[in-house]
């Protein structure tokens, strides 16, 4: 019998993002499982420095950890369901930082939104979603979004 104890739910914080929690919360409500939502924030290419101007890399990374935080922190509070939740915050490739998270979790299942990009714009971007279905070792669930 299939069995879920635990799905993961990555998240960017976008509408398309969320549209996944539609499906991911009433598959944990109904199987009992734990819902691991994770948001990668991005590493920061590295720059080379330059005397014309100055970017404070790790200033700039803990804003964006600090935002991440916050944003996660509304996004869990507004799930409202009624199994466990636990948040995820990771750092550095997105894909990588998902599949070894999905890992380490041991989760049944992953649910990730897609964007629906084609064409140039997939060439361009690539695919996290894509990576994610290739490389994952538990089933993948893609709830697709509408190209725009």
């Amino acid at each position: 019998m299939f069995r879920l104890n635990r799905i993961l739910c990555p998240t960017d914080f976008s509408e398309a993002a969320r549209r996944a929690f539609d499906l991911a919360i009433p598959l944990a409500e109904a199987f009992g499982a734990e819902l691991y939502v994770i948001h990668v924030v991005p590493a920061i290419p590295y720059l080379e420095p330059r005397p014309t101007y100055h970017f404070d890399v790790p200033e700039y990374e803990r804003l964006l950890h600090e935002d991440a935080e916050r944003q996660m922190a509304a996004l869990v509070n507004d799930l409202q369901t009624r199994v466990a939740v636990h948040s995820i915050l990771a750092h550095g490739d997105v894909a990588e930082q998902i599949l070894r998270t999905a890992e380490e979790k041991d989760v049944d299942l992953i649910v990730i939104t897609t964007h629906g990009r084609t064409g140039w714009r997939h060439l361009v971007f690539g695919s996290i979603a894509e990576k994610i279905v290739r490389l994952a070792h538990c089933p993948v669930l893609t709830v697709r979004q509408p190209a725009a």
